[in-house]
């Protein structure tokens, strides 16, 4: 007799990622499809909506081929918040914008800033408007591409779009909405409809619901392209950042996630909403929780093309070559703002910057540099939470970058603090499958991925790495006049 089961998926930045699990929390299998992004022009990052429904498929039809496990509930996410636009009848008008990483809407920021007021956006929102925030980027494609927005119904996320094909339902959670901004209410829960239609008009906004609730279940249509079997319920799903939180159990008051993936991203749970103009003010995944959230446009990206630049080296290789310069990287620097930055920074224009370089510098101070970087920028954001009222009581590391040992122990010697890791570090795709588990019964984080390892500062580094921490903060303002004029001939 066939093995009941619940399949998660996540739509990620470079790949989307499948996992079927068992009630208790057993992975049986996992599967992989790596995708790239579309880089239009500079700052666009963009990315076909039929990538991740073929995905999608390709995935399910692996995981549930070999037929010794009946899926019984479906888990979503997806890199968020995205700007995916159809007309009425669901079709895409374009490819999708994604998140922070994509800079387009500058001037649409600015133009919304002073039209709806700064104080005004960040007290209802939560928010203050960057290149992270959604609403920006639908008023980009109604100003920029008027006829193809004369067309534009329905606004999609990566998970929402799934969602709709798989039960035909449009709807979005409200943590996905909370990052709308400035379309949506963090006070009310809802749509701010005098905003909405001043910044997205024509848009039919999408019903809400929480991420682990249910959107729907699988149509006929949909059981006969993914092998699932149809009615088999599917949860509402939320974005990735969040999914990994949950997938580690860091949604505690006092909790922060750090997730090391393509990009680095922090989420701490707070009691009560907190707003600050260097990070954002979220709804959390569950209901009645609550977050401050901050992410780099960079983390995995840099070591990714550090490898890239340097040949078929594979990341072990890399790490043992990191793990010989030791602490300080044979004195290099570098700030990882290649894609601008995202928090606390909150500048596109940013650039990234490898300062003190020499002829004897080597691959392995290189890539040691970039693992550091990353950590200083976790340190600041860091910081920012704390100064913004934060109160962090736990700190939970997820994600592919926690694998070697190497990086972690860099971040919790910069920052200070010490990082659980859970026996299961596969990402937002655990984390939707425990939504779908839990839509169909009970299952709990701590019984399926318990704590393997806790890893701790080392003292001796301490001094020597708030030294360099020092120098990473004053190297930004020494420097930005030079990559903004940069960034400016990169843009023409």
């Amino acid at each position: 007799m066939a093995l009941n089961a619940v399949l998660g998926v996540d739509i990620g930045t470079s790949s989307s990622k499948g996992v079927l699990v068992a009630p208790d929390g057993t992975l049986l299998r996992s599967a992989v499809r790596e995708h790239t992004v579309d880089r239009p022009a500079p700052g666009h990052v963009e990315m076909d909506a039929d990538t991740w429904w073929n995905e999608f498929v390709s995935l399910s039809r692996e995981l549930t081929a070999p037929g010794d496990a009946e899926v019984v509930a479906v888990g979503l996410s997806g890199m968020g918040p995205c700007v995916l636009l159809t007309d009425a009848d669901d079709t895409p008008l374009r490819p999708a914008i994604l998140y922070g990483v994509d800079t387009r809407s500058v001037d649409q920021i600015a133009r919304l800033e002073k039209e709806l007021g700064v104080e005004r956006i960040r007290a209802r929102c939560g928010s203050q408007l960057s290149s992270q925030a959604a609403g920006p980027k639908v008023a980009w494609v109604a100003e920029e591409e008027p006829e193809l927005y004369a067309r534009a119904r329905r606004l999609y996320m990566p998970s929402s779009w799934l969602a709709r094909k798989l039960t035909g339902a449009y709807v979005l959670d409200h943590h996905s909405a909370s990052q709308a901004t400035p379309l949506y209410d963090i006070h009310a829960l809802d749509w701010y409809a005098p905003w909405a239609a001043r910044v997205a008009p024509g848009l039919e906004l999408p019903p809400l619901r929480w991420s682990g609730e249910a959107a729907g279940s699988v149509t006929a249509e949909a059981a006969r392209e993914t092998g699932l079997r149809q009615g088999v319920p599917v949860t509402t799903g939320t974005v990735d950042a969040w999914a990994e939180a949950l997938s580690v159990g860091a949604h505690q008051v006092g909790d922060l996630m750090l997730m090391y993936g393509t990009t680095m991203f922090l989420v701490h749970t707070v009691p009560e909403p907190l707003t600050d103009p260097a990070l954002w003010s979220t709804l959390g995944a569950l209901p009645g929780t609550r977050n401050l959230a901050g992410g780099m446009a960079t983390s995995g990206a840099v070591t990714g093309w550090l490898r890239d630049l340097f040949g078929d080296t594979d990341y072990a290789g890399l790490l043992r070559l990191a793990e010989l310069s030791g602490p300080g990287a044979g004195g290099l620097l570098m700030l990882p703002y290649f894609a601008g930055e995202r928090t606390p920074v909150m500048d596109p224009h940013a650039r990234g910057v490898i300062a003190g370089l020499t002829l004897s510098h080597t691959r392995g101070d290189l890539y040691r540099a970039a693992l550091e970087a990353t950590a200083y920028a976790v340190r600041h954001n860091i910081e920012a939470l704390r100064a913004a009222g934060g109160d962090i009581r736990r700190v939970v590391a997820v994600g592919g970058g926690t694998q070697g040992g190497l990086w972690t122990r860099i971040v919790s010697d910069v920052t200070g603090r010490s990082q659980e890791l859970r026996a299961t570090s596969i990402g937002a795709a655990y984390g939707g499958a425990l939504l779908a588990a839990q839509l169909v019964g009970d299952a709990s984080i701590d019984d399926w991925n318990p704590v393997r390892e806790v890893v701790t500062p080392q003292p001796e580094t301490a001094a020597r790495y708030d030294e360099l921490y020092g120098l990473y903060r004053a190297l930004y303002p020494a420097t930005a006049g030079t990559v903004h004029a940069l960034a400016a001939h990169q843009n023409r």
